[in-house]
């Protein structure tokens, strides 16, 4: 009989934020939603702070399984200091960063099944040292992976983007879109699709660059030289790839239909259509690592923290996907 899958480690990202309060509110949905069993990591007088349920500090990790029917359990990080929620400060910035390493080294370890990362501050890591350009490359990073070799997918209910590029400046991308980095993240959304979401052959839909997929050269000749001849060595490889498609068609129903994931050319060419469509549920997950690690699709929120009013259902969504693809992974 094959033992009991590790529970979840839930970085709670920046305590001012509404990271606490949405994974709190998570737990408190456990039963009606069916949230796989998790443990936060993070310091509990920010969940205090915006929440008056029962939670336990956890002497090890490992008996999170145990408590959590009962209480949240949680993994208490270094003081942070004073906690205002919406009033973000330093302490709690190095808070958050404490919280997602010791949440991958749980995760790299076996004593969590997967990592699902809180919202954090850039500005308050950037202000603290922290020099990568987002959770994903740090994790990476932690990880032993080349940037490169993995992917950052937003997933919701009925779309799935990935941006080829991710946090280069739109004034650059033309610089950085090389076809063989089309090729290396079609090949770990290819992989991720088939282990992470158990779909066995994956089709990609590949976004062009310009406006109407360049018009044949006359609006740009990036999909000619660059994307075309990626998607060629993809199809070669057995891929089910195709486009470069123009962009402004591919996301109303009827296109969604047609693919398991659409490839896109810079960050926003993938954000905007996920966030329109899946705003309340998207998911961050990240392919290609050798842990399950997923994100809610929104920020921190620091207006509204503390005020009852940040919804819990990207962060359960992502908790959830964690899950699932914590136990494809198992079953191999």
């Amino acid at each position: 009989m094959a033992l009991p899958i590790a529970p979840l480690a839930v970085a709670l990202g920046d305590p001012a934020g509404i990271g606490p309060e949405i994974v709190a509110a998570a737990w408190a949905a456990r039963t009606a939603r069916n949230v796989q069993p998790f443990f936060a990591i993070g310091d509990l007088r920010a969940v205090k702070a915006v929440w008056n349920g029962p939670i336990v500090v956890l002497g090890a990790p490992g008996d999170a399984a145990a408590m959590f029917p009962h209480a949240l359990p949680l993994v208490q990080v270094d003081d942070p200091g004073e906690i205002v929620p919406g009033s973000p400060n330093l302490p709690g910035a190095r808070c958050a960063l404490d919280s997602l390493e010791i949440a991958v080294g749980l995760a790299r370890a076996g004593t969590a099944s997967g990592v699902v990362t809180g919202p954090v501050s850039k500005a308050q890591l950037y202000a603290i040292g922290f020099n990568y350009p987002g959770q994903t490359e740090f994790i990476a990073e932690r990880c032993g992976m080349v940037v490169s070799n993995v992917a950052m997918m937003l997933a919701g209910p009925t779309l799935r983007t990935v941006p080829v590029t991710i946090h280069t400046p739109l004034a650059q991308v033309a610089t950085v879109l090389t076809t063989d980095l089309i090729v290396s993240r079609c090949r770990v959304v290819h992989r991720g699709l088939q282990r992470d979401f158990g779909i066995d052959s994956p089709r990609l839909a590949v976004a062009g660059f310009n406006p109407h997929a360049g018009e044949s050269g006359t609006l740009g000749r990036q999909e000619i030289d660059v994307i075309a001849p990626a998607v060629e060595i993809l199809r070669a490889e057995g891929i089910d790839a195709f486009g470069p498609l123009s962009p402004d068609a591919m996301f109303h129903p009827h296109a969604r239909a047609a693919y398991d994931a659409a490839i896109c050319m810079y960050h926003d060419q993938a954000l905007i259509p996920l966030k329109t469509i899946h705003f309340d549920d998207g998911v961050n997950i990240t392919l290609g690592l050798p842990i399950v690690r997923t994100s809610p699709d929104h920020g921190t929120a620091f207006d509204i923290a503390g005020r009852g009013l940040a919804s819990p259902e990207a962060m359960i969504a992502a908790i959830c996907l964690a899950g699932a693809a914590a136990e494809r992974r198992r079953r191999g």
